[in-house]
């Protein structure tokens, strides 16, 4: 546990030894320092010193608001890089030699990376490329819950969903328990779930959106609880999952049993308050110039989830980029499906910078 300066008491996992290069690792939704347990051993083996804390919001870190009523501000993402300076100087860190963000941890990596490449030597987004900072004089913007919502059927974007009241409440109450919530959630946005064939899509348009996995974009009047439990997996698919057993998923159900999932809810909260936004926007135009590469699993729809984004990552966004990297055999969960080869990739780019 860390005191980082800004509020919160950090749970934080380690693996390596002290004053060697630092691999900071950051999770998304809904995940926890412990999706990197596959990896961390690894990566210490090849001498490096791996970090990995649950971030605001999550896990065992304490001292963030967990009312939906509460302090949104300090879920934004500078107050998130606030969070993270904060406990790299209280652990005696001047430099990461290695950020590594998967999910929604790969927004607040390249929004680090960005903002401090003086203290990020280099940058490894996962599973959710990143198109750059919002512009400051940006296209008008297409009313997509409006253009979903006309669908037949009619649908919304999960990014919206998770931004309202009742969904933390779905969730955490789910009428199917937590556990099998979470249980069909990670299995249907796995490899394992073999209806996920990732492809480009034509653009942000209500009508190719629609051809997301109800995951994303989900059916109007279903919640995300209700949606996912149909694919629940059988007994003997579920004794057969090595890359998350029914153990290891218990420590995922356990902690947002007991903490909720409004923390983790609040970071896509913010990106629908024109404050945050606006404050976004004094980064307009600049890229990330550190060494920066892509990893994903092929069968991860989050590559192809906002049309453009991964083909402005690879063009403009980043000045230094090293290149994209798909997994065989891995969904979304990349680094607890195939961690070998994620590994292996963190590896053979690290040589490289």
């Amino acid at each position: 546990m860390v005191d980082n300066g800004n509020g919160l008491d950090m749970h934080v996992l380690e693996a390596g030894e002290k004053g060697r290069p630092v691999i900071l690792l950051l999770h998304g939704f809904p995940e926890l320092a412990y999706s990197w347990r596959k990896v961390m051993p690894a990566l210490a083996d090849a001498g490096y010193h791996a970090i990995a804390p649950d971030q605001r919001g999550y896990g065992l870190t304490t001292g963030w608001d967990p009312d939906y009523d509460g302090d949104l501000a300090s879920f934004r993402f500078l107050n998130l890089l606030r969070d993270t300076l904060g406990l790299l100087a209280a652990m005696g860190i001047d430099k990461v030699d290695a950020l590594v963000g998967h999910d929604f941890g790969s927004f607040a990596a390249a929004h680090f990376a960005l903002i401090r490449p003086d203290i990020f030597m280099s940058v490894t987004l996962m599973s959710a490329p990143y198109a750059g900072p919002p512009p400051l004089n940006p296209a008008p913007a297409v009313d997509m819950d409006v253009a979903l919502a006309n669908l037949e059927p009619p649908r919304k974007h999960y990014h919206r969903y998770y931004s309202t009241r009742p969904a933390n409440g779905h969730m955490w109450a789910a009428e199917q328990g937590i556990h099998e919530f979470l249980r069909a959630y990670f299995h249907m946005k796995s490899a394992d779930w073999k209806n996920n064939k990732p492809h480009l899509l034509g653009g942000w348009m209500a009508e190719e959106l629609a051809k997301l996995p109800t995951y994303y974009v989900m059916e109007l009047d279903k919640t995300m609880a209700e949606t996912v439990a149909p694919e629940m997996p059988s007994a003997a698919e579920i004794a057969a999952n090595t890359w998350l057993t029914d153990d290891e998923l218990r420590v995922y159900s356990d902690t947002f049993g007991k903490t909720g999932f409004q923390g983790g809810l609040n970071w896509y909260r913010c990106r629908f308050v024109d404050a945050f936004i606006r404050e976004q926007q004094i980064f307009a135009g600049r890229t990330i110039d550190v060494p920066a590469m892509f990893i994903s699993g092929k069968g991860d729809w989050g590559t192809y989830q906002t049309p453009g984004a991964l083909e402005k990552m690879e063009s403009d966004a980043c000045s230094d980029y090293r290149g994209t990297r798909l997994i065989d055999g891995a969904g979304h969960w990349v680094q607890q499906e195939r961690p070998d080869a994620v590994v292996a990739h963190l590896l053979d780019f690290l040589k490289s910078v």
